[in-house]
């Protein structure tokens, strides 16, 4: 069985746990590797944060489906726990769609999430005014879900911006109708993971929760619309997964600018590892221990 193999089937036996599974979610691989250091089980590659650290740009459908392969291919290589890609509205017609799936399972992810925004998307907290209409978006899902089926495995992870785009137009309780409508079907359709984006309160996601049987995605990110809620109510609610999307790069950018007002200062910063955990994380130990088994065979 291959390691793709392997971290498919991982996440799938975590997905059937009891527990909410905390998931902090990784930008690039060095920021994977410390998810995976710390213990955690498994990761997610967050698009807002890839734009982020890759490009400097908005989470806004600016990166390519190709720049997001090779963001992931470098974060799968580097762990040995699954990681779900954010694969954004497919990068096209279902085609596309379809052939975005196959590239993710290709680069060593163990799960890609759709949505159905009108592309180009944008975070989900910063504003979404559009969705797709209900047959683009199931179009969208069943090809995931084909490609899946079609030998690549992957965990398809179902996601909804219909509460957020549609408020202004049929307000709350309708919009939440129908991101609820939307869910049910694209579990109906064989989903592996349900996520339905920016619920206003606790009450919004015990709803979801109870009317849409499967497994559920929260996304818990700091200052957005969605309430912080602790993961053990998260599991009460009927969540399996707590993402944390912007946790890690948030706070990566708070301690680098920490570390600048320091060297400003004329300071050498002091909160920051020593220079041998960092060449340690890195692999420079191991760098340097293959290269001397091959120095003892030539001997």
């Amino acid at each position: 069985m291959s390691n793709s193999t392997l971290r498919i089937q991982r996440l799938r036996d975590l997905l059937q746990g009891d527990a909410c599974l905390i998931m902090p979610c990784c930008f690039d691989a060095l920021s994977a590797r410390l998810i995976e250091q710390a213990g955690f089980p498994l990761t997610f590659m967050s698009g807002f944060a890839v734009s982020a650290a890759r490009a400097a740009m908005p989470d806004a459908g600016l990166l390519s489906v190709t720049e997001m392969v090779d963001q992931g291919r470098y974060i799968c290589d580097s762990v040995s726990i699954p990681v779900i890609g954010d694969g954004d509205t497919g990068h096209g017609n279902p085609a596309n769609v379809h052939r975005t799936v196959e590239q993710y399972a290709n680069a060593g992810f163990a799960g890609i999430m759709i949505e159905d925004q009108l592309a180009p998307k944008r975070c989900g907290h910063t504003g979404v005014k559009e969705v797709v209409d209900r047959g683009e978006a199931m179009r969208r899902m069943r090809a995931a879900i084909a490609a899946r089926n079609a030998g690549c495995g992957l965990v398809v992870v179902a996601r909804t911006d219909a509460r957020s785009a549609l408020e202004s137009g049929l307000g709350a309780d309708a919009a939440l109708d129908e991101a609820i409508w939307r869910m049910q079907a694209f579990a109906d359709l064989g989903a592996d993971l349900l996520f339905l984006e920016a619920p206003r309160d606790e009450k919004e996601m015990e709803r979801f929760c109870r009317e849409v049987p499967g497994v559920h995605m929260a996304n818990m990110l700091e200052d957005g619309i969605t309430p912080m809620v602790s993961p053990q109510r998260l599991g009460q609610i009927g969540y399996r997964v707590a993402a944390y999307p912007l946790t890690l790069i948030s706070c990566a950018v708070q301690a680098m600018n920490t570390a600048l007002d320091a060297l400003k200062a004329g300071e050498t910063p002091s909160r920051r590892v020593d220079f041998a955990t960092l060449r340690n994380l890195v692999g420079f130990d191991a760098y340097d221990d293959l290269l001397r088994q091959y120095e003892q065979e030539v001997q």
